[in-house]
Formats: C-alpha cells, structure tokens, sequence
C-alpha cells in the first residue's frame, strides 16, 4: 500500500514537473516572438523616422513668408504666373483652364476654358494674351484671355512627349518664352536643353539656349540611378533684376539656378514638408519670389518666399 502510493506520488510529480517545463518553454518561446516582432517593428519605426527626418530637413537658405491652400480645383496645380498685386494665373494638369486666383480674398475668381482636357504644365501671360504649355511640347495661345471670349491657337514644335516639357516662362527682354525639357534629350547627350519659343516668328528654336550640364560640380550631391535624372524641371522663372534663371524641380525638390548667360550658379534643396511637389515658381517685378506645390494628402499651395 506504502509502495504503491510513493509511485503514485512519483508519477504525479512527474507528470507536473513536465507540465511546468512545457508551460515556461511556450512562455519561453512567446517572448523570443514578441521580441522578435517588436524588432521588426523597431527597424519599421526607425526607417520611418530615417525618411521622415529627410523630409524634415530644412531648406537650403529658404524662408517661407507666406502660405495660401488651394481649393480643391487647384489641388494639382501645375504652373503659375503674375497677373497682379493680388492675383496670379495657374493651370492643372488635367484641365483646359486657366484659373485665376486671388492672394486676398483666396478664392478661385475665374475660370477660363481654353482647350479640352489634356496635360497642361506651363503658364506664361504676356499682356492681352496667355500662352499654356502642354506637357507633349505644344503651346497654346489664348488670345485675350480676360475677355470673355478668348481665341485659342495651337502651335506645334519639335519638342514631343519623350521630352515631357513642364517648365516654361516669358523673356521679356528677348520676346520669347523658354522652355526647359523635365523628361529626355536621348541618350548619352549629357544635358538637359531649355529652349526658345521666339512670340514674333512663332517657332521654336531646334538647338537648346541654354544646356544644364550634368557634369556640373552641383550635381555631384544628388543621388540618381541615371545621370539624367540630376535634374528634371518642372518650373522656370527670371529673376526681374540679376536676369538670373530660376529652376524648380518637384520629383526630389529642389531650386536650381543659373546666371542670365546660362552658367549654373547654385543648386539648393527643398524641404518635402514644405515644398510637396514644387510644380511653379513666378516672381513679381519687385522680384518676391513665388513657388506653387501640388498636394496629395495635403492641399496644393502657393507660397512667398523670402528673398534669395
């Protein structure tokens, strides 16, 4: 009977021992897990944070004095231009409008159809008459284009949807507006071409003003798997007293600019935070600096920019 109840007992303590060790193994094994998880889920955070903080970078010597939101119409805004103290004329890039929107009652306060849908990049007003480039490398001109009955005529160039033309501004000096390439030159050409659209003759020059090298020193910070991607331009304005040619890029934003003669003189970065996606860029005669940004999650914007 003795004997009998020791092995019972034995076994018991057997059979719970075992129990117990299983028991602190699973245990064991759920942290290992949970540590495992909370590892992965550190190196997420820390590569968000990484990226983040990317974004958060300040701007290379660039302060932001002022801010408008876009309505929802303008959230793609995809160029800019001077009208007056107050107003500014802008395109989106699915739309065939022009749009003018005032800096003080922030409201859109005229649409003005110009064309069908289409992709629509670049704004220049010269007087009476507006010219809208498409992003195939053909402009528009809208004749006056604040009368309520504007004439549209579609000029043709060399410049095709390879080049992906975004970019384009009035030279008032010269009667002619430039127009940079964002997309390709062909192959193994080394440069990116802004070219000249002469308002007397209506054509477009077939060799490039002005060449943006991609062998320039500037270039030598920015990270690019081909070397055509150093830069791809998505704006272009003159600097009313230097002459100076302003460049905005918005894939990777960033302000190229060059001197009147076309030699690069500076290369800054742009603050994500700030500049989403820097599609236009304008100054006023006083030279105030203007950059619109299209929006994703955020509203598109148009910001003043302190004085370079």
């Amino acid at each position: 009977m003795k004997q009998a109840f020791i092995i019972s007992a034995f076994i018991i303590t057997v059979v719970i021992g075992a129990f117990v060790v299983r028991s602190m193994g699973a245990f064991s094994g759920s942290s290992v897990s949970a540590q495992t998880e909370e590892g992965k889920e550190s190196k997420k955070d820390k590569k968000k944070k990484k990226d983040k903080s990317k974004d958060d970078e300040p701007s290379e010597g660039i302060v932001i004095r002022q801010k408008w939101d876009m309505p929802d119409v303008l959230k793609e805004i995809s160029a800019l231009t001077y009208i007056d103290r107050d107003r500014f004329g802008c395109v989106q890039d699915e739309i065939g409008k022009i749009f003018i929107y005032n800096t003080s009652t922030k409201k859109v306060e005229k649409e003005i159809p110009f064309a069908g849908t289409g992709d629509y990049e670049g704004l220049a007003i010269v007087n009476q008459t507006a010219y809208v480039l498409r992003a195939d490398g053909q402009i528009f001109e809208v004749k006056n284009y604040l009368s309520g009955k504007p004439e549209t005529v579609l000029h043709k160039t060399h410049l095709t949807v390879k080049h992906d033309t975004e970019a384009m501004c009035y030279d008032s000096k010269n009667n002619r507006l430039l127009v940079a390439v964002k997309g390709s030159e062909g192959s193994d050409v080394g440069y990116k071409g802004i070219y000249s659209f002469d308002l007397k003759s209506f054509k477009m020059a077939k060799e490039p003003t002005y060449k943006i090298n991609f062998d320039h020193p500037v270039f030598e910070k920015v990270k690019a798997k081909k070397q055509e991607s150093v830069i791809a331009p998505s704006a272009i304005a003159i600097h009313p007293q230097t002459g100076d040619i302003y460049i905005t890029e918005g894939t990777k934003p960033k302000l190229l600019i060059m001197d009147k003669n076309g030699n690069i003189k500076d290369l800054r970065k742009l603050n994500k935070s700030d500049f989403n996606q820097p599609e236009g860029i304008i100054f006023r005669p006083d030279a105030s600096l203007f950059v619109s940004n299209e929006g994703t999650k955020t509203p598109g914007n148009i910001l003043e920019i302190e004085a370079l």
